[in-house]
């Protein structure tokens, strides 16, 4: 650093968790899914190509992805095929608990990614085994930026439904 000084690994840490828990730069999921009226979760806006419970379902299987493969479950990372296995084909959710399951599963997938970071082991820069140069650090900002990327994305949508009160 040009002062001399050098970033300790806990003050990443500490703000990778403060960007993957967001609020900061641009609104978080829950601000873009608060009071989300049931009756419009699956409707497709006009120009649009997904409708709300797409673009949550889609940010809960990618992240889930990622998660999978930072930490690989016992039987390894198995690759998903791209766009069909990280979209839902349904515009509607199944019912109004799938749509809080999927709000639940992507929050504690997020805790379970920020415990990875956490873990004093944790080497933020090393490249995975089983990737191609990916690392922890990488990953953490992979979530970020897709999260932030489709919660206005999900803001957007809620305007053109009129559906947005912010």
């Amino acid at each position: 650093m040009p002062d001399g000084k050098e970033i300790s690994v806990d003050a990443v840490r500490e703000q990778l968790i403060a960007l993957l828990d967001g609020g900061q730069a641009h609104a978080t999921l829950h601000d873009a899914v608060k009071d989300f009226p049931a009756d419009l979760r699956g409707v497709v806006p006009e120009g649009l190509p997904y409708s709300a419970w797409q673009l949550l379902e889609h940010l809960r299987i990618a992240q889930r992805d990622i998660l999978d493969f930072s930490a690989p479950p016992s039987g390894g990372y198995q690759h998903k095929r791209w766009p069909e296995d990280y979209w839902p084909k349904q515009p509607a959710p199944p019912s109004a608990e799938a749509w809080e399951r999927s709000l639940g599963a992507i929050q504690s997938d997020l805790e379970s990614f920020k415990a990875l970071l956490l873990r004093p082991e944790a080497d933020l820069v090393k490249p995975f085994r089983w990737g191609t140069g990916q690392n922890l650090l990488r990953e953490a900002l992979l979530i970020a930026d897709h999260a932030s990327y489709h919660i206005g994305e999900l803001i957007v949508l809620r305007r053109l439904l009129g559906a947005w009160k912010k």
